[in-house]
């Protein structure tokens, strides 16, 4: 009896929480929408020869033009997460999808560099929270087995977007100049939120009494998030682990344009053909090694944070033979493209393991902490800092420091590792549900 009961309970465990293809169309749709997020945000990272020649900027602007979506999504993302959690993730999906498109259309009609910098935190305001509601949204329709790759998957679609970002800005400069390439990638955004309409959402989790008392105001949801950090060390360690790893990420991608252009003497549409290569290895990286690493430890979940930890290791090694020990060719550029490979292998994993830890009621708030760090503390950091290091050492020693930072990333992911089981007994056997379709509501009460 007893073990008919333990397996009942991992078959409900392993169901889709609606039906399989209004599942994978929910996937599809916010793996699409992630895919112009990203295809809108990096674009821009082609156009820098051109911006930089028609304005005469330094670096530290240009990268300025990156850090500030990540820095303006940080400052948002709790807010407008806690805000879905609540009401609607797939209306809010569709607010915020609606509102980069536009933004990223604004940017062909800027004339100097505080235009351009104001209508890119436009864009940063309208991606806020999405990577995290969209997160939540795709970790909860889906069995618990298929969510490590599913995120990876899921965030590989950023890595896709950049790719076609940088691809695109490039050839769409080379032939009708910088400006008309916004206007390109901006309207397929526009449709794809309005088609967002038709994925179907989850029912919002009740919470404990307690829980809905702290979260009613900004205020209170800030003081139990991180109270809530000082508690749960697993999910404080993976943000901090995450967003260091996340600092070697954007800042390989949103430099190596230049970085191919200036070393390599390559035309900026054609170094921005050679940059995009090492981003989409990325995003085949971040979906095989949250494939590999759910597999490798489906018996023992608590072993994905010592793997993170080897492979962030060995990222700094190949980064550190390529811009340190080796010449800009062929040789070295084989070295990026592998060190591009393992980069992102902590993308997937991250996001499942912080949704292993968070109570089902506040997953996309949850969700919104760890994008928190990674925005502020990784993404923001990246080119900026690049940027910065660059006009004082030159490019090539930027990027040779910047690798190191996945040595903090592999020591907070064993930090984590200590006490994942712990935090994750914290939250078990607690069950989500989708609300009913009326063709369900008319065969419960026939039954009835």
């Amino acid at each position: 009896m007893t073990a008919l009961l333990e397996k009942n309970q991992i078959g409900q465990q392993d169901d889709y929480l609606i039906s399989k293809p209004q599942a994978w169309f929910a996937f599809a749709m916010t793996f699409a929408l992630m895919l112009f997020d990203y295809i809108d945000r990096q674009i821009i990272v082609s156009l820098f020869p051109h911006i930089k020649a028609e304005w005469n900027l330094s670096d530290k602007q240009l990268g300025g033009l990156v850090s500030i979506i990540s820095i303006i999504v940080a400052v948002g993302s709790i807010p407008v997460a806690l805000l879905a959690d609540r009401f609607s993730r797939v209306k809010s999906i569709v607010v915020m999808a609606t509102t980069w498109s536009v933004a990223t259309i604004s940017c062909m009609f800027t004339s100097n560099y505080t235009q351009l910098l104001a209508a890119r935190a436009v864009v940063g305001v309208g991606e806020t929270g999405y990577g995290s509601v969209g997160a939540a949204l795709i970790a909860s329709l889906f069995p618990k087995r298929l969510r490590g790759a599913l995120l990876g998957a899921f965030f590989a679609a950023a890595s896709l977007g950049a790719v076609l970002g940088v691809v695109l800005g490039g050839v769409i400069a080379a032939k009708w100049g910088w400006k008309a390439a916004f206007g390109v990638v901006g309207v397929p955004g526009l449709v794809l939120a309005l088609l967002y309409l038709l994925v179907r959402d989850y029912k919002t989790v009740a919470l404990t009494p307690k829980l809905d008392r702290v979260t009613q105001t900004l205020g209170g949801t800030l003081k139990h998030i991180f109270g809530t950090l000082a508690r749960t060390r697993t999910l404080l360690w993976v943000c901090v682990g995450g967003a260091m790893q996340l600092i070697v990420v954007s800042a390989i991608w949103s430099w190596l344009p230049s970085y191919l252009n200036r070393f390599y003497g390559l035309a900026p549409d054609v170094a921005a053909k050679q940059a995009a290569l090492v981003v989409l290895v990325g995003a085949l990286g971040s979906l095989v090694w949250g494939f590999v690493v759910d597999r490798v430890t489906t018996r023992t979940p608590r072993n994905k944070l010592p793997a993170l930890s080897v492979l962030c290791l060995v990222t700094v090694g190949i980064f550190l033979l390529a811009f340190s020990a080796t010449a800009p060719g062929a040789a070295q550029f084989k070295l990026i493209l592998l060190g591009g490979f393992l980069m992102t292998c902590t993308v997937g994993v991250v996001s499942g393991v912080a949704i292993d830890v968070i109570h089902p009621g506040v997953r996309s708030t949850g969700s919104a902490v760890l994008a928190l760090f990674q925005n502020l503390l990784g993404l923001a950091v990246g080119p900026f800092l690049v940027g910065v290091l660059s006009d004082q050492w030159g490019l090539q020693q930027a990027m040779a420091f910047v690798p190191m930072f996945s040595v903090l990333a592999a020591v907070a992911f064993v930090l984590a590792g200590r006490c994942y089981e712990h935090d994750v007994n914290q939250v078990a056997g607690i069950k989500l549900d989708a609300p009913a379709t009326p063709s369900t509501s008319r065969t419960a009460a026939a039954a009835a």
